[in-house]
């Protein structure tokens, strides 16, 4: 009976080792990721072909300013009045202002009356024209009713430069209204980004207008 015992445990001891060896070498196989991210792109593209004239407008681009919900890293959809969606596997390769400032640069090197686009922080040794601040407001896909719709929208200054600097321009663009599908986000960034160019043709004019 002893031995019947002995045995028995020995039994279960090594199915249990055994079992607890296997455990070990199992890995979980990794679940794929799912999470896409998105850019946004100079739909004007990045030509910078104009010919420069050395008396050409320096100008400041200060950092480009956005609304807290916005910087999330997540693309934000609106439902309805007052819901905000953010979806994690929809995701900013970069974060907003940052992709606003680098397409407004490249759209301003594009003017031939523009020498240079400095950004901040600015250089000491630099005297420029004007200073440029831009504070998007909103960036987002909205689906109210079942209509998805794309809002875009930013506060713009332009300054003077020096000690007796004064606001010369201030508008409030709001991008003409666009329909989306309310699911592909490829396209809603790529209707962000013409919105953003539309945001640029307008900087333009005002510039002109100075």
């Amino acid at each position: 009976m002893k031995n019947y015992l002995s045995q028995k445990w020995t039994l279960v001891a090594t199915a249990m080792v055994t079992l607890a060896m296997t455990g070990c070498s199992v890995v979980p196989e990794a679940s794929a990721d799912l999470t896409r991210y998105y850019l946004l792109t100079n739909t004007q593209g990045d030509s910078q072909s104009a010919v420069k004239s050395s008396d050409g407008l320096r100008l400041g681009l200060k950092r480009v300013e956005v609304s807290r919900y916005l910087d999330k890293g997540s693309l934000v959809v609106l439902r309805g009045a007052n819901e905000l969606v953010y979806n994690d596997y929809a995701r900013w390769a970069e974060p907003i202002n940052e992709g606003v400032g680098r397409i407004v640069r490249a759209r301003l090197l594009d003017e031939a009356k523009v020498s240079r686009v400095f950004v901040d922080s600015f250089p000491f040794d630099q005297t420029r024209d004007y200073d440029i601040s831009i504070n998007v407001t909103h960036c987002e896909g909205a689906i109210n009713g079942g209509a998805g719709q794309v809002r875009f929208a930013a506060v713009v200054e332009i300054t003077t430069t020096g000690e007796d600097a004064k606001v010369v321009s201030r508008t409030e663009f709001i991008a003409p209204q666009q329909s989306w599908n309310g699911r592909d986000y490829s396209e809603l960034t790529q209707l962000l980004s013409e919105s953003v160019a539309l945001l640029c043709n307008d900087l333009v004019a005002s510039l002109a207008d100075q």
